[in-house]
């Protein structure tokens, strides 16, 4: 009896360690509203929408300690909409996040799967568009720059080092998977942050590359959506070139920021039919060069630590089919915070295009196109997180 006593505690003791070594955290976040539109398609529009400053999801992480410093881990995140439960990311079931891999308190992280690119990862935090302070509707026109990472990169290979005294760097490539294709349709990416008392700084660099061999101007989809983007991508071009960088300071209760971004497409096919979150017609382009040049300039203060206000304005100098179109974009937001969980939002954008030629709609992210060059949008939200 006494014998049988000690092996299960020596059990209990063991099964105790195994435990405490490893861990898997069921989190998400849930952003319901409803927003006013002044013009959608000639026609204005009050709607109950899902994800108009953060992405509603849900996931699951982990890690297991292997001793040493080093530790598997893991995510995988499903993006939803709340409004009628559909899966989000053209309907993959952890179409946000998808990886496992090895990571260090020395020397960094190396992962495996679907995953952000360095322009999301490091210079995303300095502009509103890729924070809890704007998001969704702040994106630079299209997304162009993908800050608001409209698409994720698929079969792709990622190192994110340790933090090195506020130094932090990484780089990603993105398989084609394509036998006889290595560079159709792959993409590689790194970027580098420092921070420094109230100080961050950023750059970064992402480039995508395609056959495009056989489509036509207007195409939506790019050759084989086996590839580093499958179906989500906001270009169909030869070559997608993206670089950036950013400074955001912090003083007491303020933060300021400016971030310039610059998307280069040669053979510029088109711009996705669901570059803004939903179902427009797309924009064709002329299968020549084509550039957007992006510079925001944002703030946010906290009047108290739950109630915060903040505020961008991004001009956007294009180069379209010929045109030189221009976007002029303001937003606002306001958030309070009911609990650490739960806050409500109001926030607003206005943009106005200046067309050059060109008959091209406003259209704010995540909403369907304007009829004409301007739009405004009005957003009351709730976001939950768990």
């Amino acid at each position: 009896m006494k014998k049988t006593m000690i092996i299960a505690g020596v059990a209990t003791c063991f099964a105790s360690a195994v435990h405490a070594q490893s861990s898997v955290t069921l989190y998400g976040l849930i952003d319901a509203g409803i927003t006013y539109t002044n013009n959608q398609g000639g026609h204005s529009n009050v709607q109950a929408t899902s994800g108009s400053v953060s992405g509603s999801r849900w996931g699951l992480r982990g890690s297991e300690d292997l001793g040493g410093g080093l530790k598997a881990i893991f995510t995988l995140e499903n993006g939803f909409n709340i409004q009628n439960g559909q899966l989000g990311q053209q309907s993959r079931m952890f179409g946000r996040q998808a990886f496992v891999g090895l990571a260090s308190d020395q020397f960094g992280a190396v992962t495996l799967g679907r995953q952000y690119d360095s322009v999301v990862d490091y210079l995303g935090p300095l502009a509103l568009t890729g924070t809890q302070y704007g998001g969704t509707q702040f994106a630079h026109p299209f997304d162009n720059d993908n800050l608001n990472n409209s698409f994720r990169v698929n079969n792709s290979l990622k190192y994110q080092s340790a933090n090195y005294g506020g130094f932090k760097f990484g780089a990603q490539y993105g398989f084609s998977n394509e036998a006889a294709g290595f560079a159709n349709n792959r993409q590689y990416s790194a970027g580098a942050s420092y921070s420094y008392g109230g100080l961050s700084a950023a750059v970064a660099y992402m480039q995508l590359n395609n056959d495009i061999a056989g489509l036509v101007p207007g195409a939506t989809t790019v050759g084989n959506l086996g590839g580093a983007v499958a179906g989500d991508n906001t270009f169909v071009a030869k070559r997608q070139r993206t670089w950036g960088a950013g400074l955001n300071y912090n003083f007491g209760p303020a933060t300021a920021g400016f971030v310039f971004t610059q998307t280069r497409l040669n053979r510029a096919l088109g711009i996705s039919s669901s570059a803004s979150g939903v179902a427009n017609a797309g924009v064709a382009l002329d299968g020549t060069f084509a550039r957007f040049n992006n510079f925001e300039v944002n703030g946010r203060y906290h009047f108290t630590p739950v109630w915060s206000v903040a505020g961008a304005y991004t001009y956007t100098s294009g180069y379209l089919n010929g045109a030189h179109p221009k976007w002029n974009q303001f937003n606002l937001q306001t958030a309070y915070a009911l609990s650490k969980r739960t806050d409500v939002y109001l926030q607003g954008e206005y943009q106005h295009v200046s067309q050059s030629g060109l008959d091209l709609g406003a259209d704010i992210n995540g909403l369907a196109a304007s009829s004409n060059n301007k739009q405004v949008a009005v957003t009351a939200g709730l976001r939950h997180r768990f």
